[in-house]
């Protein structure tokens, strides 16, 4: 009667109402939680079975190649395996570019996929080094002269065209105008921005994630869920950085978060550029701008 009289009884089950629906926020926000932890895990399993996939692959089409050697009696391998930047890559692609084979003599393709059947049959068994190197624009002329993949760094669309010389756009190959290059990983971002290969802007950062779970401490189930929220919180600062970004954008990092950014940038490469933002990047930038020259 009294507490009815003071208004306590009142108060008392407002408390208990706000109690049930801070119950009811928490079980809602642990859930939420969940989900994200799930998601990254899940995400990260995906990117797993794909690597061991990829591996699989890359296995299943060795023994393939040792099979068909075997039986045609020939060990194919390339003639010569070089990786190109600077003026090397230069020379390399000058020479290309002055070759002529007369008209319709010299046949350019980017192949990703099934090797176009004209390339197929001027290369001959020479056509599985081809498949080994792909994705590559191959270049190969109708006299047997000529026979070489390179693995462009900003690769045009699947193509197939015959020519006096090889079709070669240097922007595949090098920076060209105004562009920037960035690098994501979980822990840490740099942007540079770039003119005509010059850098002209930088920045970058590092966030605090949590490092691998060892015993003691959080449990595994909430340690992981911290570190996910942090890698999150982490690369929702990455997409807010890069979306001011205006003109071609290049993105480099840790595969497992460079799906993260299909909507930003569509070439995506992932590279092994470790330590500062700065360095990272100055790493980043130049393994992104190099490229394989096959022999074939």
């Amino acid at each position: 009667m009294l507490d009815d009289l003071l208004g306590r009884t009142a108060l008392r089950e407002r408390i208990e109402e706000l109690e049930e629906e801070l119950r009811h926020t928490e079980r809602e926000l642990e859930a939420e939680r969940e989900r994200r932890s799930e998601a990254a895990t899940a995400r990260q399993e995906a990117e797993e079975r794909a690597n061991r996939l990829e591996d699989r692959i890359a296995d299943l089409e060795g023994r393939l190649d040792a099979a068909r050697n075997e039986s045609g009696g020939a060990d194919l391998g390339f003639r010569r395996e070089e990786r190109l930047r600077g003026e090397r890559l230069e020379s390399v692609l000058s020479r290309l570019e002055s070759f002529d084979a007369g008209p319709e003599g010299v046949l350019t393709a980017m192949v990703d996929g099934d090797v176009p059947p004209a390339l197929a049959d001027l290369l001959g068994d020479r056509v599985t080094l081809l498949r080994r190197a792909a994705p590559c624009l191959a270049v190969a002329d109708d006299a047997g002269t000529l026979a070489v993949a390179l693995d462009p760094p900003v690769a045009p669309g699947a193509f197939l065209e015959w020519g006096e010389t090889p079709s070669i756009e240097r922007s595949w190959f090098r920076p060209a105008g105004e562009h920037a290059v960035g690098l994501v990983r979980a822990d840490l971002f740099a942007l540079g921005r770039f003119e005509d290969g010059e850098r002209v802007g930088f920045e970058g950062f590092e966030s605090e994630v949590k490092g691998d779970h060892s015993k003691g401490g959080f449990s595994q189930g909430r340690f992981e869920r911290i570190r996910d929220g942090q890698i999150d919180d982490h690369l929702e600062r990455c997409r807010e950085a890069l979306g001011s970004v205006e003109g071609p954008l290049f993105l480099t990092g840790e595969r497992v978060v460079l799906s993260e950014f299909e909507d930003l940038a569509a070439v995506r490469t992932a590279v092994d550029a470790t330590g500062e933002p700065e360095p990272a990047l100055e790493d980043a930038v130049r393994d992104f701008w190099t490229t394989t020259c096959y022999g074939l």
